[in-house]
């Protein structure tokens, strides 16, 4: 599946029709976010049941502003509406096969267990 472009418009209608959704948050200036998309991508072309979806930064302040991104390239994956996780930095290809691996062996029942306890 090929990557889509996330704003703050198509945002909610994106993630709410998706069981499964990586972002990655990148800008054009950022010498990591350009190493780190080819990664991405080739990562995507393997995990076609899963949204890969890139917000650019500059163009979408308000959006990075709600995952309260400091720095880029940062990844955030959302299973079930559920941000499961959310890490700055570019992964190796090998490190964000194994976060999608255990992103996808998560009892998303149990997560949504331990957020209602938890908030």
């Amino acid at each position: 599946m090929a990557t889509v472009e996330l704003t703050k418009d198509n945002f909610d209608e994106v993630v709410s029709d998706q069981d499964f959704v990586i972002i990655d948050f990148w800008a054009s200036w950022c010498g990591p976010c350009r190493q780190f998309a080819p990664v991405f991508d080739r990562v995507s072309e393997k995990n076609e049941d899963i949204v890969f979806a890139k917000v650019d930064t500059e163009a979408q302040q308000e959006l990075a502003g709600a995952f309260d991104v400091k720095s880029i390239p940062t990844l955030a994956v959302i299973r079930d509406n559920v941000l499961i996780f959310q890490q700055p930095g570019a992964l190796p290809e090998n490190v964000l096969d194994d976060v999608i691996r255990q992103a996808r062996e998560l009892d998303m029942d149990e997560v949504r267990k331990e957020a209602q306890q938890a908030g």
